[in-house]
């Protein structure tokens, strides 16, 4: 599990000055990088061995509105997987706070960056991830 910390700016804001519902999908996104990167891998290393990730699901529950210059924590963790699937969890608070803003999750799939089929994920990526359950 990862956490980062992400500074609500203005742009991320709607009309009723609260962060927009569809970012907090690059909020996941944010995180979801941030967990390759402590795992030791980055999207372009990805790419550039011929391997993709894209996600073939996302959902998220919205709990309480985050706002203009709020300081987010947001956690990142695989919580499944199985075959070519992985399942990354995603949780989203102020900094310090208990309360859940939000929480969801994306399902992404191996491919091959070429043909875009499914291919099995490099030997070492998942076990680096330690998911805790199957898909």
């Amino acid at each position: 599990m990862i956490k980062m910390l992400y500074r609500v700016p203005y742009a991320d804001t709607d009309q009723m000055g609260v962060v927009y519902y569809g970012n907090y999908l690059t909020l996941f996104e944010r995180a979801r990088n941030e967990l390759m990167r402590a795992a030791g891998y980055t999207y372009r290393e990805f790419e550039e061995n011929g391997w993709a990730l894209p996600v073939v699901h996302a959902e998220v529950d919205y709990k309480s509105p985050a706002r203009y210059d709020d300081l987010l924590e947001v956690s990142a963790w695989v919580e499944a997987a199985k075959g070519v699937r992985c399942k990354i969890a995603c949780e989203v608070r102020r900094q310090g706070e208990e309360k859940l803003l939000a929480k969801g999750h994306t399902v992404h799939v191996f491919v091959d960056v070429k043909t875009l089929r499914p291919i099995p994920p490099p030997e070492n990526f998942l076990s680096l991830f330690q998911p805790s359950t199957e898909i």
